[in-house]
């Protein structure tokens, strides 16, 4: 995940709107990810960046929509984390390093946001739209990243779309458990979204192995 930036109680300072918003989402954000979404309060923001609470209703009108930035906030550093590359990366290094990101312990953490997300979408109706923006953003980074591979000769995958889909369910299921105090370990687990992966993108077993 991209590095959501800490801050500590000190003494009060002015700063430009648009500073003070990316603070408070931050904060949020961090809180979202130690504690559940449900769980973040306007006075916990406050408290965490040492200010008064109504600094924090007067960037956000109410706690709904503090919590949905919040996690918007989070899942876009996260993607933009786990598609990060150098200019020009091939489609194949670039898909290698985006499989090992996403089975690594630094994503469990914001698997767990995600589960928090999808559960309280079930009857928080703007929480539920920005969570399908956000799987749809998700969803077309992925087909993209496949389709470039496809037209370099990288990959064979007839339907990109279908690919991307496929993965995307092994690497929620894989952490399905995420908040569970047991983890399911398994010889058959490790690296199993890289072998999926492999099989459906006609590549020989092991290319995609983490380097």
């Amino acid at each position: 995940m991209a590095q959501i930036t800490s801050s500590t109680p000190g003494k009060r300072v002015r700063k430009a709107p648009e500073e003070r918003r990316a603070e408070i989402l931050d904060a949020a954000a961090r809180l979202a990810l130690d504690e559940g979404i449900e769980r973040v309060t306007m006075k916990q923001v406050a408290t965490e960046l040492g200010v008064r609470p109504g600094l924090i209703s007067h960037y956000f009108a109410s706690i709904d929509a503090l919590h949905c930035e919040a996690f918007e906030h989070a899942v876009t550093a996260e993607r933009e984390a786990l598609f990060e590359a150098p200019q020009g990366a091939p489609a194949l290094d670039r898909l290698r390093e985006f499989l090992g990101r996403v089975a690594g312990e630094r994503f469990a953490e914001l698997g767990r946001l995600w589960i928090n997300g999808r559960h309280l979408a079930r009857y928080r109706g703007e929480l539920r739209r920005v969570v399908d923006e956000q799987e749809a953003r998700m969803r077309a980074g992925l087909t993209e990243l496949i389709t470039a591979g496809q037209h370099a000769g990288e990959f064979t995958a007839a339907d990109p779309e279908r690919v991307c889909l496929v993965l995307l369910v092994v690497i929620d299921g894989l952490h399905a458990s995420a908040n569970s105090d047991t983890r399911v370990e398994h010889p058959v687990l490790d690296g199993l979204v890289q072998s999926v992966a492999e099989r459906e993108l006609g590549l020989a077993p092991g290319t995609l192995k983490p380097r």
